[in-house]
């Protein structure tokens, strides 16, 4: 394995960790703010998911991390999905508009997110394809 891909893996390990905190850090905020319901339920499973992915990410062995980033891609993609959704058609039976607190903040960390989390997939699965690849 060569060195730069080593700093390659380690890099989009860190960057996705602070993606998916990030996000999970909005939403726990947010209810702790007074999101309250069944959106403030959703809100802190958001929180939780971001936290076990973020941490996972950072903890988990290289045999495992395909799996852990392809997951946090997943829900990076699902939160924002929701977001979307809410925005245009309600969902939980909210239909913010983009003034509700942190939407904004929220939609452009969790678009970002995304596009990291699947480079970050990518260079995993790399990294395992190589791993398992007999050298020639």
């Amino acid at each position: 394995m060569s060195t730069t891909h080593d700093r390659a893996l380690t890099i989009s390990r860190i960057v996705s960790a602070v993606m998916l905190l990030a996000a999970g850090g909005i939403h726990l905020f947010l209810v702790i703010d007074g999101a309250g319901g069944l959106l403030g339920v959703a809100f802190a499973l958001n929180f939780v998911a971001g936290l076990v992915l973020g941490v996972g990410i950072l903890v988990v062995s290289r045999r495992l991390l395909l799996a852990v980033t392809a997951l946090g891609l997943a829900f990076m993609a699902a939160s924002l999905g929701a977001i979307i959704v809410s925005i245009t058609v309600g969902l939980l039976g909210v239909q913010p508009d983009w003034d509700y607190p942190l939407i904004r903040e929220t939609a452009i960390i969790e678009s970002i997110g995304v596009v990291v989390l699947a480079v970050a997939t990518v260079i995993a699965f790399q990294e395992r394809r190589t791993r398992l690849t007999p050298d020639r």
